[in-house]
This record gives structure tokens, sequence and C-alpha cells, in this order.
């Protein structure tokens, strides 16, 4: 698969708990963004998914969290492809604090091709492909 796509962030206050650290689920929020935008960069963004009426409902999602967050804080979102399968994609992501790149939480989530009416459709070759070089 391909090497790894970079996101840098910052934290927002919303992001934050009432102990004024950042939420567990809000870093599932930035494996989001990371994933986005590793798909735009390919050249198979949202508009593109749109187009061909596809969707790519989240199966399995899994974080383990290595160090806090605050508010403010910069945030680098690592994002790459590890896995591609029949109708199946699997990420995996790593989120540092910067700049002294700092684990915050390394994590995945699996995806299901599917067509808008819920069915799951096989990546074509050439999706595949541009995927993989991604």
């Amino acid at each position: 698969m391909g090497g790894w796509h970079e996101q840098k962030l910052r934290v927002r206050y919303e992001e934050t708990d009432t102990m004024g650290v950042v939420y567990y689920a809000k870093y599932f929020v930035w494996m989001e963004v990371g994933r986005v935008a590793l798909m735009r960069d390919a050249g198979f963004g949202y508009k593109e998914w749109v187009r061909h009426e596809l969707e790519f409902p989240v199966v399995q999602a899994h974080a383990e969290y290595k160090a806090p967050a605050v508010f403010d804080d910069e945030v680098l979102v690592k994002t790459k492809i590890a896995h591609i399968g029949n109708s199946s994609i699997r990420y995996e992501n790593e989120i540092y604090k910067l700049p002294d790149m700092t684990l915050l939480a390394i994590g995945h989530t699996v995806h299901v091709l599917t067509s808008r009416g819920g069915e799951k459709v096989p990546f074509t070759p050439e999706l595949k492909e541009r995927l993989t070089s991604a």
C-alpha cells in the first residue's frame, strides 16, 4: 500500500471534556479528517463518491490512547491504507502532538464499499489501483 498521508489540526475547545483534555471520541473524528484528505488527494474525494453513487460506511473502529491532548495543541494525523479487500478497506492511523511528536493515539477503521442502497460493491481494478498507489 501507499505511504502515510499527513494532516495537521489544532485542538478546538469544543473537543475537550470537563477535565480539559480531548474527549476520546474526537480521535475518531480526526481519523475521519485524515481519511477524507487521503481519499481526496488520491483523486477520489467525496464528490467522486457521490458521482459514482458509492458510500463507505464504517464497520469497525478501534483506538488506543497513549497520551492526552489539550485545547490549542497542534496535532498531526497520519493515515494510510493498510489493506484493500474485495469490497472492504482498512485505514491505519497514528496521531501525534506537535512539535515533539508525542504519540497520542493509534487506531484503525474498516469500511465496506456499498451502493446508495447499502449493497456491497466490489472495488473496480481502476479504483483499487488508484488507492493502492495513494
